[in-house]
Order: C-alpha cells, then sequence, then structure tokens
C-alpha cells in the first residue's frame, strides 16, 4: 500500500551531525536501504521534516522504514495512506453518501 511518510527531524542532533560533515551521508545511507518511491525534504513547523513516498506490504515494512530515522536522527515518523485518483475512485464516494445520509 502506498503511505506517506513524513518525518520531523529535530534541531538536535541534526545541527551536530550537519558540523560534523555527516548529516547528507547518514541521509543517503538511508534512502538507499529503504528505496522510497518519491522523496521530498523542507521545513515542517519551523524544523527540518521531509516526506517520502513509501510502499508499505505489511504492517512488519513499518520498523525497516522507520527506525533508521528514529536511530540516526531521534525523528518522529508517521504514516498515512495515500490514494491516487483512481484509488478513491474505488472508494464509490456516492454510494457511501447515499448509505450514510
Amino acid at each position: 500500500m502506498r503511505m506517506l511518510m513524513h518525518l520531523h527531524l529535530p534541531i538536535e542532533p541534526f545541527n551536530t551531525l550537519v558540523r560534523q560533515g555527516t548529516a547528507g551521508t547518514k541521509l543517503r545511507q538511508i534512502l538507499e536501504a529503504i528505496k522510497p518511491e518519491a522523496a521530498y525534504f523542507s521545513e515542517q513547523h519551523g524544523k527540518r521534516g521531509g516526506v517520502l513516498v513509501v510502499d508499505v506490504k505489511e504492517p512488519s515494512d513499518v520498523p525497516r522504514l522507520a527506525e533508521p530515522f528514529f536511530l540516526q536522527f531521534n525523528a518522529e515518523v508517521e504514516f498515512r495512506v495515500a490514494m491516487t485518483p483512481e484509488d478513491l475512485g474505488r472508494a464509490n464516494l456516492d454510494a457511501l453518501g447515499k448509505q450514510w445520509s
């Protein structure tokens, strides 16, 4: 299942890793290991963050995806289901609206 993996990277230890010149290397190693479909990094609530598009085939995939960020960066990680327009179309919202109105 396609999921959005939201990363919230705290100021520390990330600042220290940047100063040591190892933050980029650690990020590349993690991304090479987990192979996201896409990865975007940006500010989130005034802190460093990112959104990765990942495939979660089963619940046991979550630790494989999240633990590197927990262990290397003390990150907070959230997973959200991501639907394409086609996925949403298969949900049959019109029928659900009639059923629950």
